[in-house]
């Protein structure tokens, strides 16, 4: 596995005065270091002995979320108010309960 597929996000920490490097497959790891690049490289040289170690004991690699595919579907439940709202509000509009709602996901 290649550790650099991940997705990397880093940020100025406040609280610990320095940037703070994270990754969304892994979701409990972070790298703390005084510069952008040296908080993401340490994280990603960690995430490389990781997946090694995960790979020499047998363990279930998460596939990077840029290699995943996906249908374009999922369902939510909501309360039975909201949806009456929301359908409300797409009649309002003039247009479908989908296309409404892919619109206020689209502008989120």
């Amino acid at each position: 596995m290649n550790s650099e597929k991940y997705t990397y996000q880093v940020s100025w920490s406040e609280e610990d005065h320095e940037y703070v490097a994270t990754v969304l497959e892994f979701p409990s790891l972070s790298w703390l270091a005084s510069t952008r690049q040296e908080a993401e490289n340490g994280l990603v040289s960690l995430v490389s002995e990781i997946l090694e170690d995960m790979v020499e004991s047998g363990e279930n690699v998460p596939t990077p979320l840029g290699e995943r595919s996906y249908s374009g579907k999922f369902n939510v439940r909501t309360s039975r108010s909201l949806h009456r709202k929301l359908v409300m509000e797409a009649q309002a509009e003039g247009v479908s309960l989908n296309t409404w709602i892919n619109q206020k996901l689209a502008s989120a």
